[in-house]
């Protein structure tokens, strides 16, 4: 306990003395094996003010609801024709976080899987969630929060506010069973960059050196460290609490220049540069009007109304001035220069495609 007491101290004085441009090691890695697990599951909202699935169209919710009813020694007709408008089958899914125990609650997420108009007003009834091992690891149930809304009239207007089809339910899932980790065991845990990079392992590595002394920490590759850490559970989560504090220089993200085609957003990073290269872009407007004439014969004359086509065509083009990318110009002078000449989104678009090709654009060009 005296020695981690000292090194607790030892960290703390680091800490102190750590550089301004840095980052905490939480913030740009994770534990391997401490992560969030998936959850899914099945069942039944009932409750639906008549906005629930239309059965003869969904029968698996009938299905669903003549095996719940025969849990209960409910036992359904064979061949009725039951309607149930005020019943909905919804797929559960939840987040499971790490370390949680059972008892604790979780939110959930409950959508319809049928033709169902609203779940709004509906409960949710007992159902179990299960991981992709098969086990079951929470159980939900309770009352939906749905934040839109779905009215109709009898003419068969219909107004719809966001999607009334999908709600969370706070809390509304009991873990029923942890999640095994590999957190407590062996002398060792590996740190997962959350975006790999060969300078920040680096990083990492000389500053948890620097601090506890050689060989405590090692890269494995980019994107993960390796740290020798106490046997004791108690130690170990001391050890992580001031070590994850731990600030750490990242290195440069690579130069990368992301376009969205769909909205015309385009974000430039900070270390995009340019080659030396001269452009000029013109906007080319090209006009055409429809005029059609009318000729009309004189009357008591054998001859017929015709209409004869008038079209007019124009081209614009509007001139542009021509820019000058210097050696190494940075990303202030390219929206500088591109702001100059009045260029539209789309206009920067096709110029940074054009750097791109013409190889005078040094990042990565993205189009999502």
């Amino acid at each position: 306990m005296k020695v981690l007491n000292a090194l607790v101290v030892m960290m703390l004085v680091a800490l102190a003395a750590a550089p301004v441009q840095a980052e905490r090691l939480k913030d740009i890695a994770t534990i391997s094996g401490v992560r969030t697990n998936q959850l899914v599951g099945y069942g039944l909202v009932v409750g639906l003010n008549g906005s629930g699935d239309q059965t003869t169209q969904t029968p698996f919710t009938v299905q669903t609801f003549n095996n719940m009813l025969a849990q209960f020694g409910i036992k359904v007709p064979a061949g009725g024709n039951v309607q149930l408008k005020n019943v909905a089958a919804v797929s559960i899914h939840a987040d499971l976080p790490p370390f949680a125990k059972p008892g604790q609650t979780i939110d959930i997420t409950v959508s319809s899987i049928g033709n169902a108009k609203s779940l709004r007003g509906g409960s949710l009834l007992m159902a179990p969630l299960k991981g992709i091992d098969g086990n079951v690891y929470a159980i939900a149930q309770g009352n939906l929060v749905v934040g839109g809304f779905d009215a109709g009239g009898a003419d068969g207007s219909r107004i719809t506010v966001n999607v009334p089809s999908a709600g969370r339910i706070p809390g509304g899932a009991t873990v029923e069973r942890p999640v095994p980790s590999a957190f407590n065991q062996g002398n060792t845990l590996t740190l997962n960059l959350n975006r790999p990079d060969f300078t920040t392992a680096k990083n990492i590595v000389d500053q948890i050196n620097d601090l506890l002394g050689p060989g405590v920490a090692q890269a494995l590759d980019g994107g993960s460290v390796s740290i020798s850490a106490p046997l004791d559970p108690s130690q170990r989560v001391d050890y992580l609490s001031i070590l994850e504090n731990l600030e750490v220089e990242v290195g440069q993200a690579v130069a990368k220049v992301i376009i969205n085609s769909r909205t015309g957003t385009i974000v430039i990073g900070q270390n995009v540069r340019v080659q030396p290269a001269a452009v000029t872009h013109g906007s080319l407007t090209v006009t055409i009007s429809e005029d059609p004439q009318v000729s009309q014969p004189n009357p008591f004359s054998d001859g017929q109304t015709v209409v004869v086509p008038n079209s007019r065509v124009s081209a614009e083009q509007e001139a542009k001035p021509m820019f000058k990318f210097g050696p190494g110009t940075t990303l202030d002078e390219i929206v500088r220069a591109v702001n100059q000449v009045g260029a539209a989104p789309g206009d920067l678009m096709a110029i940074l495609e054009a750097l791109k090709q013409a190889g005078a654009l040094q990042a990565d060009l993205i189009v999502i």
